[in-house]
């Protein structure tokens, strides 16, 4: 046929199924490129099937006669392959099984082999459709269907929504905005609305539209909204926060757990990584990669994994998995906590019993000095400080085994106020000559005990450093104890958390490591202000508080 005069109608049609056949042939160089195997041959099946549907009912347009409806009858043949094709697409694409269940198979083949006989001796029987020839709008084969055609095209439209149904559930399940896939999908069944307007009017020919929707969805998926197309895919089932970038590192999307993780995700789009989230940018130049978040129940970790995702040998961006590691990180820690607490004992007990025993050796040897000369007086008053020394050494290994049952994980907290909490430590502690005060209104969630020891340790460190006051003061999650006493200097502040370290004395050496200790067992942190030069400052942050935290 000429087409050139011909009505603009036909030329329309001409051009859109054209377009829809090339634009399939153009899909199959993405499709052919995927990844997964079953989605790659759902996908080339979808785009040959629907490509030559296309081309048939094109060759169908520009060649009425005996040719024409050996072009008609063929793209019924290829239409019905192009149901199955999409089938086993959504259901591969989808994380389903069926296009992989024998059985399930076998009953399509035989019901597509089945209909195909009827299709192809329509010929004799006349009841799958019939032709005539219409000059109106322009000259073509106007179609009138049978019987077998809509029960075969109420058959083939259940099983397409079953497609539709299978898209449509993942979409809706996926944690982030797949509007755009659920838009492309729609325009897919667009066509049974232009098939029926064929049908009831004389507006649009009688004929099957469907190639044209496949050709944009298709295109659409692979081409537009790739991205997104293969993000869901990947993602099905994973219940992790999720932030898609591009090759250069800005955001294309984020799931909904990713925005509730980070409130910087909500109206990101198209910013670069490290301007919205520049902790997670220096997190994934690190080799643990394991991201903190402090959050309303306290500290949170995510294991932070980098992956690139592509499309055959096109990258086409990255994708980030924040996956909640938070019970595993914390048991790490805490062994990490506890294995320095057993060297801190160790190296504790091992300076005390040497001390105890340079102690003893000396009182010892002073007292047979002094007999030898006759003095018992000195002889028993050294033998009296060997037994002191003794005692007190008894003292330091009984409070270090009850440190080591403190310092084991705390099983269960409450919230505890502070204020009775530190005048009762005020009260144990051995203070003479300090005097405190304490402003700590409000609640900390913590085991009252191990805080009442925190305290005591804090104040008996204070009495030793020569201090004559100490004051306790809370803001927001910091915890600060100050005393008046021997400023730090030079001294550097691990040494004053250091089992062992004898900082101010012998004495009183284990305070603060104790004190140490007992915040770590609640997950606080707990430093020195070295930029205090007018005693000695320690600071406790990351405090659970009960409530809302106030200054």
């Amino acid at each position: 046929m000429n087409l050139f005069g011909s009505p603009p109608a036909f030329l329309a049609y001409v051009a859109a199924y054209a377009l829809a056949a090339v634009g399939c042939g153009i899909g199959l160089y993405r499709a052919t490129r995927m990844e997964d195997p079953d989605t790659r041959r759902g996908m080339v099946g979808l785009l040959v099937c629907s490509g030559g549907w296309a081309a048939l009912e094109l060759g169908f347009l520009i060649t009425p006669g005996t040719l024409g409806y050996a072009f008609y009858l063929g793209s019924l043949i290829v239409g019905l392959a192009t149901v199955g094709a999409w089938l086993y697409f959504c259901s591969a694409y989808t994380g389903r099984a069926f296009h992989r269940n024998r059985s399930y198979r076998v009953v399509a083949v035989s019901t597509y082999l089945s209909i195909v006989i009827v299709k192809l001796t329509n010929p004799l029987h006349g009841l799958y459709f019939a032709t005539r020839f219409v000059a109106d709008p322009f000259p073509h084969l106007a179609i009138t269907h049978g019987l077998f055609h809509w029960v075969v095209t109420g058959l083939s439209y259940a099983l397409v929504t079953v497609g539709f149904f299978m898209l449509f559930e993942l979409f809706l399940e996926a944690d982030y905005d797949t509007r755009p896939l659920g838009i492309l999908v729609g325009i897919t069944a667009l066509p049974v609305t232009l098939d029926i307007v064929g049908y009831v009017s004389d507006f649009l020919l009688d004929i099957n539209h469907e190639p044209l929707g496949v050709a944009l969805f298709a295109f659409g998926v692979l081409y537009v909204y790739d991205e997104a197309f293969l993000a869901v895919q990947l993602t099905d089932g994973v219940d992790d926060a999720v932030v898609y970038l591009d090759d250069d590192g800005h955001i294309k999307e984020s799931n909904g757990k990713a925005q509730r993780l980070f409130p910087a995700l909500s109206g990101s789009r198209g910013q670069n990584l490290e301007t919205v989230l520049p902790a997670v940018t220096e997190i994934l130049q690190t080799d643990e990669q394991i991201l903190e978040r402090n959050r309303g129940g306290g500290a949170e970790y995510y294991l932070v994994s980098d992956t690139s995702f592509s499309l055959g040998q096109v990258d086409i961006g990255r994708m980030l998995v924040f996956t909640d590691v938070t019970e595993s990180e914390r048991r790490r820690r805490e062994l990490d906590r506890q294995n320095e607490q057993l060297e801190g004992f160790a190296t504790a007990i091992r300076h005390e019993l040497l001390n105890t025993l340079q102690i003893v050796t000396g009182r010892v040897s002073a007292a047979g000095d002094a007999l030898n000369r006759g003095d018992v007086d000195l002889a028993k008053e050294s033998l009296q400080s060997t037994s002191e020394t003794a005692d007190r050494m008894s003292e330091i290994v009984d409070g270090l085994a009850t440190l080591a049952r403190h310092g084991q994980t705390i099983d269960e907290t409450m919230p505890v106020d502070l204020q009775p909490v530190v005048e009762g430590a005020w009260d144990r502690a051995d203070t003479d000559g300090l005097t405190m005060a304490a402003d700590v209104e409000g609640q900390v969630i913590a085991d009252p005990t191990r805080l009442r020891d925190l305290f005591e340790s804090g104040f008996t460190f204070a009495a030793h450093n020569d201090a004559s006051m100490v004051t306790v003061s809370r803001e927001a999650d910091e915890i600060v104890i100050t005393d008046d006493g021997t400023p730090a200097g030079e001294t550097a502040s691990e040494a004053f958390f250091e089992y062992g370290g004898a900082i101010p004395d012998a004495a009183a050496g284990m305070t603060l490591p104790n004190l140490r200790m007992l915040a770590r067992t609640h997950g606080w942190d707990v430093t020195l202000d070295t930029e205090y030069q007018d005693g000695v400052r320690v600071v406790i942050s990351n405090v659970t508080v009960a409530g809302p935290m106030e200054s």
